[in-house]
């Protein structure tokens, strides 16, 4: 019964620590320890000193789990090859 309470419990821990990333509408990434929590037109969130921050909801274009950040910049448009003044095609 106990190791049962104690699995339980570590289950429902493991949901809640989470890193975010925040896009701003300047192409600046904030990551966050935790979700940030919209009051009014307001985000707030603990930066990584663990300090309360703040930033209005009109610079905040995306809010997501930092996995999701990281599989995004998985895939990347192949670059096109490097053309030289002596090579026409």
């Amino acid at each position: 019964m106990k190791n049962l309470l104690l699995l339980s419990l570590m289950c429902s821990l493991c949901g809640c620590a989470h890193q975010y990333v925040m896009k701003l509408t300047n192409g600046m990434k904030i990551s966050t320890p935790g979700k940030p929590k919209l009051r009014g037109s307001t985000y707030y969130f603990k930066d990584a000193q663990g300090q309360e921050q703040a930033i209005s909801q009109s610079r905040v274009m995306e809010i997501e789990p930092e996995s999701m950040a990281k599989e995004e910049n998985k895939f990347q448009a192949p670059q096109a090859e490097k053309k030289h003044w002596y090579w026409p095609f």
